[in-house]
């Protein structure tokens, strides 16, 4: 069972009462107050967990406790705080606060940590009032009660590679045979119904993660045929490996296909279509596979990939292609990150310096220099 979506009710335990207590010893007359202070309440604390691919656990629990904290006692002793509450939850999790509408956090990775609600402070023992004017105080603090949110939180699956395309397109059959996933596999559309995660092994220091995600239909950016629950999670994959069937069953032909799933995208999120994309003609070894692919070639200009789960064909290059993808991107992202991080570093005079050696060399002659 896989679960992408589920509202529960989270609270932080409260804090324990302050005690309102008296020193009483043989031969210590008057020894006056000693109440410790109350505990803290737990927080409920959610973290992300990369051992955790849905939010199935969660389902049939609704409300969420932390630990209250305990009353102080007397000699002043504190009591003890609360024990938090801790909720694992897959990567890529979203939190968003039910009744106001903001996102709390978006957990990508393993580790990300969040407290969505705090527990109550523990109230103060009767020593905390003490004064000059006040040598016997008998008051205490009750202790604050915990933070309470109710909370939706929404999955959308991590993953480094996307495959995408129309139902029947052959998407679980290539995850199944290039990583040990093992998703349900049939011969009629809308076989896969939630996504299923793969890691693909490239030797034994390589690997990535690769998505099936459910068929796609026309429609979809708005919602029809489950469309929203399918795309949303396109939006977490770097790549996507779009498979097109050189012979569809239904009355449509493979170009129309191509072409519908690309505005589906482009509805639903313009950035996805931008998405460094490998468009392959799944199923290979039809008949129908040449003729289909020189066409698709020509529709979009670029090359198409041939590829069979069954026979392997195209697999060994389809890896490497995303391979290379996948380097590329990173070494955009490390670049981007020193670069920023080297400016950050900049002094305002040193930017200044930059900007004024750079219009020095766009006026090398001096012709816009004041005599």
């Amino acid at each position: 069972m896989f679960v992408d979506q589920i509202e529960i009710t989270c609270k932080g335990g409260d804090g324990g009462p302050g005690c309102s207590s008296f020193r009483r010893e043989a031969h210590v007359p008057r020894g006056g107050p000693d109440g410790g202070d109350g505990g803290r309440g737990g927080h409920v604390v959610i973290v992300a967990d990369e051992n955790v691919d849905s939010l199935v656990h969660l389902v049939g629990i609704r409300h969420w406790f932390a630990e209250n904290g305990q009353p102080g006692t007397g000699s002043l002793k504190t009591g003890k705080d609360g024990g938090d509450l801790v909720i694992r939850v897959p990567m890529g999790t979203i939190l968003r606060d039910s009744q106001r509408g903001f996102v709390l956090r978006d957990l990508t990775d393993h580790g990300d940590t969040v407290v969505v609600a705090k527990g109550g402070e523990g109230g103060l023992g009767n020593t905390r009032f003490m004064s000059s004017t006040n040598r016997a105080p008998r008051e205490a603090g009750p202790g604050d009660p915990g933070e309470k949110r109710e909370l939706m939180l929404e999955l959308k699956v991590v993953a480094d590679v996307g495959l995408i395309g129309k139902p029947n397109a052959g998407k679980s059959t290539l995850l199944s045979r290039l990583s040990r996933a093992t998703p349900e596999i049939a011969n009629y559309p809308f076989t896969t119904k939630h996504p299923n995660l793969g890691i693909v092994r490239v030797g034994y220091e390589r690997q990535f993660v690769m998505a099936d995600i459910p068929g796609l239909i026309e429609g979809a950016h708005a919602g029809v045929g489950l469309g929203h629950e399918f795309l949303r999670h396109v939006e977490r994959t770097r790549v996507l490996v779009h498979l097109v069937e050189p012979n569809p069953d239904d009355q449509t032909d493979p170009i129309e296909n191509y072409l519908q799933i690309r505005e589906e995208l482009r509805l639903y999120d313009d950035e996805l279509a931008q998405r460094p994309e490998i468009v392959v003609i799944s199923k290979s070894e039809l008949l129908d596979a040449d003729a289909a692919t020189e066409l698709l070639e020509e529709t979009i200009g670029r090359p198409v990939l041939q590829i069979s789960a069954v026979t392997g064909k195209g697999l060994p290059t389809l890896v490497k292609q995303l391979i290379e993808i996948l380097d590329r991107l990173k070494q955009e992202a490390d670049d981007a990150e020193a670069e920023a991080a080297y400016m950050a570093r900049k002094t305002s005079a040193e930017v200044a310096a930059e900007v004024a050696v750079q219009q020095a060399g766009d006026d090398p002659v001096g012709e816009n220099t004041p005599e």
